[in-house]
C-alpha cells in the first residue's frame, strides 16, 4: 500500500465521495488539502507544541454559524496532515492506515457542519 500524499487525498476524496447525499453536496464545496506537516501559525494559534498531536484541522465558519449577512469570508478548509497520521497509525498498530486517514477526514468535516469536539467525542469511539 502507497502511503505517499498522493495516496492520502486520494482516501480524503474518495471518504468525502462516500458521504451521504445530504453532505456530500456540501463538503464538496469545501478545499481539502493534504500536507506533510501542519504550519507553524496553525500550531501557535491551537496552542499545540507537538506537531504530531495535529492529524487534521478544519479553517472556517461552520455551516451553522454562517449567514448570507457575513461579509465575504475565505473559503472553508480541511487539512489532513500526513506524517501526524502517520505516527498515530504506527503507533496504534491495530487499525488500517486507511480507516485512520478517513477518520480524521470525517472528524474535520463534522467541524464544518457544526459539530464541537465534545460532540463528537460522545459518539466517536475513537476519540481520546
Amino acid at each position: 500500500m502507497s502511503k505517499d500524499i498522493d495516496h492520502f487525498e486520494q482516501v480524503a476524496r474518495d471518504t468525502v465521495e462516500a458521504l451521504p447525499e445530504a453532505f456530500r453536496a456540501p463538503a464538496r464545496a469545501v478545499l481539502l488539502r493534504v500536507a506533510e506537516w501542519p504550519e507553524p501559525a496553525m500550531l501557535q494559534e491551537l496552542e499545540i507544541h507537538d506537531p504530531l498531536d495535529l492529524t487534521g484541522l478544519y479553517e472556517g465558519i461552520p455551516m451553522t454559524e454562517k449567514s448570507v449577512f457575513d461579509m465575504a469570508p475565505p473559503p472553508d478548509m480541511v487539512w489532513i496532515f500526513r506524517q501526524p497520521i502517520l505516527a498515530e497509525w504506527r503507533d496504534r498498530g491495530d487499525i488500517e492506515l486507511d480507516d485512520l486517514i478517513a477518520h480524521v477526514v470525517i472528524h474535520e468535516f463534522a467541524h464544518h457542519f457544526g459539530w464541537s469536539d465534545d460532540d463528537i467525542a460522545m459518539i466517536d469511539e475513537w476519540w481520546t
